[in-house]
């Protein structure tokens, strides 16, 4: 039986300040545990039971196995040189955020670099939402706006803006750096200048009444699926 003290602790780690202060985060599902022991990250607990996970679960309807693991060490961020990666202006939804990493691996993209108003990716729902993706593609959080500089002045940086070109009718490189903004506000305006290759997601339905914008996740889906697409 999970003792009360281990409770405590797992449910602290709800908070990014408890997942900072245990170097611990919560994974749950049969799927999402064993995808990320199969990565190799450290499981300090899991648990099987029904009883001890429902005491535990920050899930409204808890599944069949929670994990409790240490939190991978930060990797030396090498930048992309030859490949496709993404890169979060302050995406602050957990379901948004794991669902764009669920995307990432989807489309065969290992590397998402994340300004520090972007959510934690290790929250629990951000977790979930990855469905183990996390287990594969690699979160990088700092100074977003560093890191795009110390791209080279050629490199393609492209963002999805009102003032962009049809996505459909644009060349694509096969790399590059694809930005996507906050829900809300999009890209700040400093990372707004960084975009060298603007981008547009045209509507095709008829008449003037139409959805106003797209989802921060689902734009990511159509934007990187174009990009494979064209390789």
């Amino acid at each position: 039986m999970i003792s009360k003290n281990k409770i405590k602790l797992i449910r602290s780690l709800e908070t990014k300040k408890g997942r900072e202060k245990h170097q611990l985060f919560v994974a749950e599902g049969p799927k999402v545990v064993a995808d990320l022991v199969a990565a190799g990250y450290h499981a300090e607990d899991i648990f099987d039971e029904e009883d001890d996970i429902k005491k535990v679960s920050f899930l409204q309807h808890p599944q069949a196995k929670l994990g409790v693991f240490r939190l991978p060490e930060p990797d030396k961020v090498l930048l992309p040189t030859n490949e496709l990666a993404l890169a979060l202006d302050g995406v602050q939804d957990p379901g948004n955020l794991g669902t764009i990493i669920r995307i990432a691996d989807w489309f065969g993209i290992k590397h998402i670099f994340c300004s520090m108003e972007t959510a934690d990716c290790w929250n629990p729902k951000v977790v979930q939402a990855t469905m183990g993706s996390i287990a594969r593609v690699k979160l990088h959080y700092g100074d977003l706006k560093a890191v795009l500089n110390a791209l080279p002045d050629d490199y393609p940086v492209y963002g999805t803006l009102l003032d962009g070109d049809d996505i459909y009718k644009q060349s694509l490189t096969a790399h590059g750096m694809i930005i996507m903004g906050n829900e809300g506000k999009g890209m700040t305006e400093e990372i707004r200048k960084c975009v060298n290759r603007k981008l547009f997601i045209p509507h095709f339905a008829s008449g003037e009444s139409h959805a106003e914008s797209l989802n921060v996740a689902i734009a990511t889906a159509i934007v990187c699926s174009e990009f494979r697409r064209r390789r």
